[in-house]
């Protein structure tokens, strides 16, 4: 959820981004750069018990220094493909709203509501313009706000993983060709399509590193059905943007074995490869294994934000 209320102090290039749960706060700061963009600070900082012990991390981490953005969870939001209403921008979001109140599970009175562009091409003349409408609990929201304002850390906004995956994606746009990348969480998976820097399409699936792990015992299953959900990915793709041809689908880094790429260059006949997130950004020393990478891709990707504030 693109979500900002920028101060106008100086700031150090980049962004911190951020997300707690009960016992850690995972953390990433990255900026753009040349040849590289540059990931300068990372990590994991387990919580105690105590309260203010989120309010000593921040201190540690100098977090008054960085333009701030907290990282929700696929459970914490809901990211909805509609129709885009035909009404003035200003507005939008109010007719966003009417058209997602039956679509989410609490009142639309109750949600905090953002909306993200898609890309039109000329392919897609003829076709209902689409895009995306990032909903949340009003709750959830204003948590997120006061937890952070409690240790004192300057939140600016609050992103989600989709984007955070498009930014990770667009390091390796080379051309005129549109890019997927496939990521797995421990019970969970996230493919999105780039084009331009762009996200045009993102799906989440219930399989994750614990199926399709290569010595989870069902992993030919939980492959196979990885292999359906990416080819309705691709085959929406090419339906909405015919104009676009794919380029590769790449696959994030994983803390254990998958066949994942392999799988789905033989089955589905695309290019796809395992990347490691050192070849195209610029890390302190040797950087990350491929562990820390999973576990802080999506900080990552949100460190390299562009978008100064929301719509």
């Amino acid at each position: 959820m693109l979500l900002a209320w920028l101060r106008n102090n100086k700031k150090v290039p980049g962004w911190l981004t951020l997300s707690v749960n009960a016992n850690a706060i995972d953390f990433a700061h990255g900026c753009h750069g040349v040849p590289k963009s540059q990931i300068t600070l990372y990590g994991t900082h387990e919580l105690a018990e105590d309260k203010q012990d989120l309010a000593k991390v921040a201190q540690l981490l100098h977090t008054s220094r960085y333009e701030c953005a907290a990282l929700l969870q696929p459970g914490d939001y809901q990211l909805l493909l509609v129709e885009a209403p035909t009404v003035p921008k200003e507005e939008l979001k109010a007719a966003i709203r009417w058209r997602i109140k039956d679509m989410i599970d609490y009142h639309v009175d109750d949600a905090t509501v953002d909306v993200l562009e898609i890309p039109q091409q000329e392919a897609a003349a003829g076709r209902s313009r689409l895009m995306y409408a990032v909903s949340a609990p009003n709750e959830l929201i204003e948590s997120t706000i006061r937890q952070c304002e409690n240790a004192k850390i300057p939140l600016s906004v609050i992103d989600i993983p989709e984007m955070a995956q498009r930014n990770v994606a667009a390091l390796y746009e080379g051309g005129e060709r549109a890019v997927g990348l496939a990521y797995f969480a421990d019970d969970w998976g996230l493919v999105t399509i780039n084009h331009r820097e762009e996200l045009y399409l993102a799906r989440r699936f219930e399989i994750g590193l614990r199926q399709v792990a290569e010595d989870a015992p069902a992993a030919e299953a939980a492959l196979e059905r990885v292999a359906v959900e990416v080819q309705r990915t691709l085959d929406h793709f090419d339906r909405q943007f015919r104009s676009i041809p794919m380029e590769r689908l790449l696959v994030a880094p994983t803390p254990r074995v998958t066949r994942v790429a392999e799988f789905l260059k033989t089955r589905l006949g695309v290019e796809a490869q395992d990347i490691d997130l050192r070849d195209v950004l610029a890390f302190d020393g040797d950087g990350p294994e491929r562990d820390v990478q999973w576990r802080l891709f999506h900080h990552f990707g949100a460190s390299l934000r562009r978008e100064a504030k929301s719509l």
